[in-house]
């Protein structure tokens, strides 16, 4: 039996995958209970913190693993063949840390900061990006030296683990972007999450109440409604990792699918590696496009996006066709595919949702990178 693993066709793609299999080992063995309780899993994250595998997006020189886009997209791949849950949690942290080495480059004065923080104090970074996106709700207040936030952050994935939270808040017609401790003053984690699916990613409420964010914390602004270029960085980096992720659970599925069924099925496996090996062309192919030298933008955006969608859709065909091989079997909980059936069901639901990104894509392609629905 051949696994579903892409092939390399670039010398150290997977240089990381050894690292992500022996984490995803230790996260397969605790899942079921984790999915079972919706409590976190803490034990993969332990693993990831001796690993190095929180900072493996950081630059080697700042004392991370100097992972590229393609080489996370690989890794992250692996890591979710024996667990969703635990890969989409670090999938946040991943593009985040992502996301400031590509600011660093781009000269931002706060980013090396952080990666630093990464790597030499195993920060982990949450995100309250697909609950806020382009409208959020949450308010900021001006005081002396800064403002105070007000409002409540949804979907923020390994909240249990996390030291900061990226997020946002409304000021007039304004949005500004800043990270707030989840120690601070004013902050608590309600445990709200109880999902059909990605149950051990504990992506619990976060609570802000007068929570003070100082003037020089602020990282970005943007107009109220649009992208700008805090949102056009983020899912740069968020879509190829996220459709890795989703990606990686189809591609265990298929697997489990090939290890247990006849020669009966010849074509559904077919159908399943027709499936998975044009989703991951479409993956790689986004971040070749994208280059070395790379701007977030809308066209950037696109490219990515509609790879992502790609991957997300096929995923969640793959899984089904495995359910359909295995038969009954696949019913029952005890089953890999059963858990794999609900957990890749969550990558509709992230910004941008399938429908969204064609229609921002196709009114990118008409000259209006501006909202999207």
């Amino acid at each position: 039996m051949t696994s579903t693993f892409p092939t390399v066709t670039r010398d150290g793609d997977d240089k990381f995958a050894e690292m992500a299999a022996r984490i995803g080992a230790i996260a397969a063995a605790n899942a079921s209970g984790h999915d079972r309780d919706a409590t976190f899993v803490s034990e993969a994250y332990e693993a990831m913190r001796e690993e190095g595998y929180l900072a493996l997006a950081v630059p080697e020189e700042l004392g991370g693993l100097g992972a590229t886009m393609r080489q996370v997209c690989y890794a992250q791949a692996e890591l979710a063949r024996y667990d969703g849950a635990t890969a989409l949690a670090v999938t946040m942290h991943l593009y985040l840390t992502l996301m400031q080495g590509y600011r660093r480059r781009k000269g931002a004065p706060d980013a090396e900061g952080v990666l630093r923080r990464v790597a030499a104090e195993g920060l982990v970074i949450a995100t309250s990006g697909g609950s806020d996106w382009l409208w959020p709700t949450t308010t900021a207040t001006p005081v002396d030296g800064g403002f105070l936030v007000n409002g409540r952050k949804t979907f923020c994935s390994q909240s249990p683990r996390a030291n900061v939270v990226a997020t946002s808040a409304v000021l007039g017609e304004e949005v500004l972007h800043f990270s707030a401790p989840l120690n601070a003053d004013g902050v608590r984690i309600e445990e709200t999450w109880d999902t059909l699916g990605m149950r051990g990613t504990a992506s619990h409420d976060v609570v802000l109440e007068d929570v003070f964010v100082p003037a020089e914390k602020i990282a970005a602004r943007r107009p109220y409604g649009e992208f700008g270029a805090p949102l056009f960085a983020a899912v740069v980096h968020f879509a190829p990792v996220c459709g890795a992720t989703y990606f990686g659970i189809a591609a265990g599925a298929r697997d489990v699918a090939v290890r247990s069924t006849s020669k009966s099925a010849t074509r559904q496996i077919g159908l399943m590696d027709y499936k998975l090996r044009t989703a991951w062309w479409s993956l790689m192919g986004s971040i070749d496009e994208l280059g070395e030298d790379y701007t977030a933008n809308a066209e950037s955006t696109t490219t990515v996006m509609l790879a992502k969608r790609h991957a997300v859709v096929e995923a969640i065909e793959v899984v089904n066709v495995a359910m359909e091989v295995l038969g009954g079997r696949s019913f029952f909980r005890r089953s890999p595919l059963e858990r794999a059936y609900r957990d890749v069901r969550a990558g509709t639901f992230h910004p941008l949702t399938p429908e969204a990104t064609l229609v921002y894509a196709g009114k990118v392609a008409q000259g209006d990178p501006g909202v999207t629905e």
